[in-house]
């Protein structure tokens, strides 16, 4: 249940973070949503962002919010990102 919440709260805090663009996040969005998580490994969080599917907007990065709250729950839980979370 704990594990629910957890993951509940991570979703929250990103589907209400105020974007420049409907379809997500940009680099700096994602650096300062980040930057809430003081307990965050940024390595372990960087490496879940790697070789995801993102798309162009007026010349932008844009990151799926999805990624982006897979990469956080990286960070939080000191992890890498398993086989069946990958796009």
């Amino acid at each position: 249940m704990e594990k629910k919440i957890f993951e509940d709260k991570i979703r929250s805090i990103v589907k209400s973070f105020k974007t420049k663009y409907d379809e997500g996040f940009t680099w700096v969005e994602i650096q300062s949503i980040s930057e809430k998580f003081t307990s965050l490994n940024r390595n372990k969080f960087e490496s879940a962002l790697f070789g995801i599917t993102c798309r162009m907007i007026n010349d932008e990065t844009v990151i799926y919010p999805w990624d982006v709250e897979k990469a956080l729950r990286c960070g939080l839980e000191n992890r890498d990102l398993k086989g069946y979370e990958w796009d």
